[in-house]
């Protein structure tokens, strides 16, 4: 199960990864702004929450990445605590969004899917 979870958790950085890049970097093309949402007439205030929200996927998918790398590295444990707390906090993310607009349902299960096995996983491999 550690090998899931290390590989799960590298996914679902990249993901995270790929969400900075969406809200931190395109935001203002028309095909990013549609995705999460957003009239072109709001595209100018809400670009700055979006900004730094692509900063925090940024952050978290460096956590994951830093739990694969110290579990890969180093004890197990240290690793997958890491890997719990990045994957958890997108996880977390992922219910907070749905819950707060249930059109972001699809949204919601992309961005949180692969966290959730991540972290049965890492659960996983911790009781064994």
């Amino acid at each position: 199960m550690l090998v899931a979870a290390l590989v799960l958790a590298a996914l679902a950085g990249v993901l995270h990864v790929v969400i900075f890049v969406l809200e931190s970097v395109l935001f203002e093309r028309p095909d990013v702004h549609a995705r999460f949402r957003t009239r072109p007439e709001d595209v100018a205030a809400v670009r700055p929450w979006a900004y730094n929200q692509g900063f925090y996927n940024l952050f978290l998918a460096l956590g994951a990445f830093a739990g694969v790398l110290a579990a890969a590295l180093g004890p197990d444990d240290v690793g997958l605590a890491l890997v719990l707390l990045s994957c958890g906090s997108m996880l977390a993310a992922a219910l907070v969004l749905v819950a707060s607009d249930r059109r972001m349902g699809r949204a919601a299960a992309t961005q949180g899917t692969v966290p959730l096995l991540a972290v049965v996983a890492a659960v996983a491999a911790l009781a064994a």
